[in-house]
């Protein structure tokens, strides 16, 4: 048969405790969701501020599904853009300090179709070895020379780039989606000043968390220099769907023109825009929704620490339980499902060391996070951490 080949692929994987299921929720996203019928105390939604579910987010998107309908029915080059396409860009462009910014349908099509369209067989792109996958698929698609450093590691970016023979492009992760750590964006900024380098930064999971919600730069203190380019998602910490790209009004511009999964895409519908654009506005205005994500981070790392657990490089709300094998990573996901929490296993290919990756949220109770924290223990006691 012409699709026995995937059966023994499927079964290897099987073998090798590497096959994934979907799990589909029965409720909304929040900080409890509900699957299989159980309710579950969820701690793997990079849902960081509980936006999803927030009144006037959802008020929102409601009046623009009343107003504009459900669909969008085109590209935006086409018939699929709104007011509210326009009215969101200008709003990111203020959020992140840039002369413009361009809404995409993901973080995923901004990567892919950045990355391609500004580098290419001219171009050397120096790209941080766990950068996440939509980036390394980006510099596959570019054609350009893409040279990996070391995780991080500054001395050895430096000595790659003296190197270098052609126009040079930077990426990185701000915050690393596995290991919760963040890139040192001063050294590579001075960097990039030293050698006329631009910068792309992947700022999906420090948007809405760092720099008092600003992101990655706002947290180091930057400014958004003319060689950068920020992307940013609207689908982790502000709760709704999309991602965007923030820079000199010459790369959007560049971008309309080019940037094949944009042209290509159909628009996002106007009630996700309506959404993304009340979630900013409540990110700008209201600094409290940040600080208790970040009071609730510090409680539960403080204690997972004193547990004794490997918790990697975490410096944000994502911290990982490193572990040694699918199978112990997998037993410790059932033993907390089975006690009404919910945190999935991750394994190759999308890390190397498997982990449980916890992700921490601002509407997280108190009582949630010590609750995570006993029933590790438990487990720690039972030999399953």
């Amino acid at each position: 048969m012409r699709l026995d080949f995937l059966k023994d692929r499927i079964d290897a994987l099987k073998r090798e405790r590497l096959l994934r299921v979907v799990r589909d929720r029965e409720s909304p996203q929040g900080r409890t969701i509900k699957i299989a019928g159980r309710e579950l105390i969820n701690f793997s939604s990079n849902d960081y501020l509980g936006l999803a579910n927030h009144p006037s987010v959802v008020a929102a998107a409601k009046d623009a599904l009343e107003r504009y309908g459900a669909g969008s029915g085109a590209s935006r080059l086409l018939s699929g853009g709104t007011e509210l396409h326009r009215e969101l860009e200008e709003t990111l462009a203020a959020f992140k300090s840039t002369e413009a910014a361009l809404v995409f349908n993901s973080g995923y099509a901004a990567n892919t179709g950045m990355l391609s369209a500004i580098a290419d067989s001219d171009t050397t792109i120096f790209s941080d070895e766990l950068n996440h996958a939509s980036i390394i698929d980006g510099c596959r698609l570019s054609r350009a020379e893409t040279v990996v450093y070391p995780h991080r590691d500054m001395d050895t970016l430096h000595r790659l780039i003296k190197k270098r023979r052609k126009r040079v492009l930077i990426v990185t992760d701000t915050v690393f989606s596995m290991d919760g750590d963040i890139a040192p964006l001063k050294d590579i900024l001075e960097i990039a000043e030293e050698y006329d380098a631009l910068v792309y930064i992947d700022d999906a999971h420090g948007t809405g968390v760092l720099g008092g919600g600003r992101g990655a730069l706002h947290h180091f203190g930057l400014s958004p220099e003319p060689f950068l380019l920020q992307m940013g998602t609207l689908s982790k910490a502000l709760g709704s769907m999309g991602a965007f790209v923030a820079g000199e009004r010459i790369v959007v511009e560049w971008a309309i023109n080019t940037v094949r999964s944009l042209i290509f895409s159909t628009a996002l519908p106007a009630h996700v825009l309506a959404a993304s654009k009340e979630a900013v506005r409540i990110v700008m205005n209201d600094t409290t929704l940040v600080k208790r994500l970040w009071n609730n981070r510090d409680i539960l790392y403080t204690e997972l620490k004193q547990l004794g657990l490997d918790t990697g490089m975490s410096q944000t709300p994502i911290i990982p339980i490193l572990m040694n094998s699918n199978e112990e990573v997998l037993r410790l996901s059932a033993f907390l499902f089975e006690r009404g929490i919910y945190v999935p296993a991750v394994r190759r290919p999308a890390v190397k060391q498997p982990r449980l990756r916890i992700s921490v949220s601002a509407v997280h109770t108190r009582e949630d996070l010590l609750r995570l924290v006993d029933v590790l223990k438990e487990a720690k006691q039972c030999g399953l951490c």
